[in-house]
């Protein structure tokens, strides 16, 4: 539909998937007291309970998904509802700018920003200083990932209490992990999407796609230096029985890699910090999906923060696709797998 849109010059496919997942204006909520504000110039929508509150209480800033593409307030509007109203928490949805119009950094800097002027207004909303969370689902977590990480080592904010990511997309080194090759044709999102929204987001458009897809754009030594955090070797063996096979490697060419080297920067793909950073890490919360091509990004970040002492909840849904979260309650038709997935969330929220 939005191909053939985007042919016959009627809009492009962006435009007219932004359309599609817009959502719905929601009707007032009796247990929310919900507002529109600005932090240091990002629009963020905040909802407070309105129950009164024995001490102060937890803060959740949440990062929605849709490929840095997609994606709006009102999107998740339903799932940042549920989030604040059944974990009893301050919920502050963030709109950061989207790609390709505002492409990397612009949403890593967005959704620091806005966690930053949280932090240092934390009291104003009633909230526990030393109870802040990031939370983020598939390109959200991301997000979160990189904001965690780029909060861990400073002194001059209160540390975060932990970090909820949602099947976040964590690397753009190997489109061919087990996970890609498995899941190549499942819905919400195809392989060919993911390489196609992470070039939108790094560079505003999707050329050398295919090149990304086949894993040239990478120097060997490079992808030597990082087989030590993305290789199928990492994954346990139980999520490599569905058909994947071992690839042959294919040449690299330079001139795509010029074009994509911030692949290799952790602000853009959080899979690749240092251990000293990763070390430092708030405790965690992941949940991965058997049938989505980011489940083996969500595992192979799992394995990284163990082995550095980070302690973790990982949550898998056998039955679970890509997206499932943000098709909570949406218009009308909703998934067991995704309400059991958002109540293990708030399960999480409410045990620390």
């Amino acid at each position: 539909q939005g191909r053939f849109l985007e042919k016959t010059g009627l809009c492009s496919q962006i435009t007219f998937g932004r359309y599609v997942r817009q959502g719905r204006k929601l009707g007032v909520d009796p247990k929310l007291f919900i507002q529109d504000l600005q932090f240091n110039k990002v629009p963020v929508r905040v909802y407070q309970p309105k129950a009164t509150s024995d001490g102060r209480r937890r803060g959740i800033i949440f990062f929605h998904g849709g490929g840095w593409v997609f994606g709006s307030l009102d999107t998740y509007e339903k799932v940042c509802r549920y989030i604040s109203r059944e974990s009893e928490s301050v919920v502050v949805s963030v709109q950061y700018r989207l790609a390709p119009e505002h492409i990397y950094p612009a949403a890593y800097e967005d959704c620091l920003n806005a966690t930053i002027h949280f932090m240092k207004d934390i009291e104003h909303y009633g909230v526990d200083p030393a109870n802040v969370i990031v939370c983020g689902d598939s390109a959200g977590g991301n997000l979160a990932a990189a904001i965690s990480q780029n909060l861990a080592g400073r002194s001059d904010l209160p540390k975060l209490r932990a970090q909820v990511l949602i099947y976040p997309g964590l690397q753009a080194l190997d489109f061919n992990l087990p996970s890609y090759q498995q899941n190549r044709g499942v819905p919400l999102l195809f392989r060919e999407r993911a390489a196609f929204f992470a070039l939108q987001y790094l560079n505003g458009d999707a050329l050398h796609m295919q090149e990304v897809l086949e894993g040239s754009h990478i120097p060997p030594d490079m992808r030597l230096k990082y087989r030590k955090w993305v290789s199928p070797d990492n994954i346990p063996e139980k999520f490599k029985v569905r058909g994947v096979k071992p690839l042959k490697s294919t040449d690299f060419i330079a001139e795509v890699y010029e074009t994509v080297k911030r692949f290799c920067e952790p602000n853009l793909c959080p899979l690749l910090a240092e251990d000293a950073i990763v070390h430092q890490l708030p405790e965690s919360f992941i949940l991965t999906c058997e049938y989505d091509v980011l489940r083996d990004d969500g595992l192979l970040y799992k394995k990284r923060l163990e082995d550095n002492g980070v302690r973790v909840t990982w949550y898998h849904l056998e039955d679970g696709f890509h997206g499932i979260i943000s098709l909570y309650d949406y218009c009308g038709f909703s998934f067991p797998a995704g309400k059991r997935g958002l109540d293990s969330v708030v399960n999480f929220l409410k045990g620390l």
